[in-house]
């Protein structure tokens, strides 16, 4: 499509976890390594439980990396898988013990939902971000009063002080796109975002400026999908798709739903999530003429 050129996703440096990487991330890392040592030992997912006193469950959750993983329990599955070498044994332990931190979003935990923090952590981590969301700006470019008018639409009964804290957590994760290192952030927004006046006239108009000044960003990229594009071609729910720059971490599909959402790594799965966001910014305009997309509708609402 002219004016837009072909998806460009970071490539996959071999690194070490970064030393600022986010717990959450952390635990993925460790538990592809300790799914990849079983893998290479033999061992079944069965005996791995025996070892360390658990369900298989348990194994899985923590290879899959649901689940923290204890220093005894590492120690005693390294010894099991035959890892022997003290240099490299010391050098997963410290990794479990980063993977075990707190990360700052957990100062929200009364009202960060337990489905939600995986998506909270992994943004912290991500070199890029793709999203495609069908029914408000997404959280990251959200204006305070446009996210107090969203959280309010969705939790109208709860307390004034409960609304705040939901809105205050999502300005404290914006502030990764604030950062030196900041994830390359592509939106896709379906055009019912900008005919829906959330929060009334006022509030919108102030989101749609704040939409397109974020838009002159070189790491903040928004498209507009016309009605006629996800008449065609629409994943029905919001999608977000992180790729990361630390070895050993697959890309991650986030899909939400009404009251909670999933996550899926495996290949087979991302890379069916990635084909329908790159064939929606493939159809919509380019990102120049969304934002004249953009501009017109502020001047509907001022």
């Amino acid at each position: 499509m002219p004016g837009i050129e072909p998806l460009q996703y970071p490539g996959k440096p071999t690194l070490a976890p970064a030393a600022g990487a986010s717990p959450t991330a952390l635990r993925l890392v460790l538990g592809a390594q300790l799914r990849r040592m079983r893998g290479e030992a033999g061992i079944t997912p069965d005996v791995a439980a025996d070892c360390i006193r658990c369900s298989t469950a348990k194994i899985s959750r923590m290879e899959t990396g649901h689940s923290p993983c204890k220093e005894r329990d590492a120690s005693d599955l390294l010894a099991l898988y035959g890892v022997t070498d003290a240099a490299r044994t010391a050098e997963f332990i410290e990794l479990v013990r980063r993977a075990g931190r707190r990360g700052w979003w957990r100062n929200y935990a009364d009202v960060l939902p337990d489905w939600f923090e995986p998506l909270v952590g992994l943004e912290e981590a991500a070199a890029s971000i793709r999203t495609y969301e069908g029914h408000y700006v997404p959280g990251l470019l959200q204006t305070a009063d446009y996210a107090h008018a969203v959280v309010r639409s969705g939790h109208s009964l709860e307390s004034e002080e409960i609304t705040r804290r939901r809105v205050e957590l999502r300005l404290r994760r914006q502030e990764l796109l604030k950062r030196p290192d900041a994830p390359k952030l592509w939106v896709l927004l379906d055009e019912a975002v900008l005919m829906r006046p959330t929060g009334g006239a006022r509030v919108m108009a102030e989101q749609l400026a704040h939409l397109l000044d974020m838009t002159e960003l070189p790491h903040v990229i928004v498209q507009v999908a016309p009605f006629e594009v996800t008449a065609h071609t629409s994943p029905g729910n919001a999608i977000t798709y992180l790729r990361f720059a630390m070895e050993g971490l697959p890309d991650v599909a986030y899909i939400e739903h009404l009251t909670n959402a999933t996550s899926v790594n495996k290949q087979e799965s991302t890379d069916e999530y990635r084909w329908i966001l790159d064939s929606l910014s493939a159809q919509s305009p380019s990102p120049a003429e969304s934002r004249g997309m953009l501009g017109e509708a502020l001047e509907r609402y001022r």
